[in-house]
C-alpha cells in the first residue's frame, strides 16, 4: 500500500505541509518496499485548481490514502470517487518520518 502525505520539503526531517493543493512536495512512501519518492507539487503557484491537478499528481501513484492539514472541498468528493482515504493531522511540527513510523509501528 503507498501513502502520500504532503511536505514543506524532500527529506524525512521536512514538516507535514498544511496544505493539500499547494503543498511544496508530496512524499509517496510504500509501506512493502519502504521505498520514498519526493515529488515537487507541480501546482504549488497555480492560481485555481491547484487541488483538484494535485489529486491527479498522486494518484498517478496509486496511493490509497492522503496525509495533510486539510482538504479542499472540491478535492474531498474527487478523493472519495477514487476510493483515496484523507487523513488529517492538525500538527504542523510534525515530520515526515515521525508519519512514516506512525503506519509501520
Amino acid at each position: 500500500m503507498k501513502i502520500a502525505i504532503t511536505s514543506t520539503g524532500n527529506s524525512l526531517e521536512s514538516k507535514i505541509d498544511q496544505r493539500f493543493g499547494r503543498c511544496a512536495y508530496f512524499v509517496v512512501y510504500d509501506l512493502e518496499t519502504k521505498g520514498i519518492e519526493y515529488i515537487p507539487n507541480p501546482n504549488v503557484d497555480a492560481l485555481e485548481g491547484a487541488g483538484p491537478a494535485s489529486v491527479q499528481v498522486v494518484a498517478s501513484r496509486g496511493v490509497s490514502k492522503i496525509i495533510s492539514g486539510e482538504f479542499g472541498v472540491k478535492v474531498k468528493s474527487l478523493l472519495d470517487s477514487l476510493k483515496v482515504q484523507m487523513i488529517v493531522i492538525k500538527e504542523p511540527e510534525k515530520t515526515i518520518n515521525e508519519i512514516i513510523n506512525m503506519f509501520n509501528d
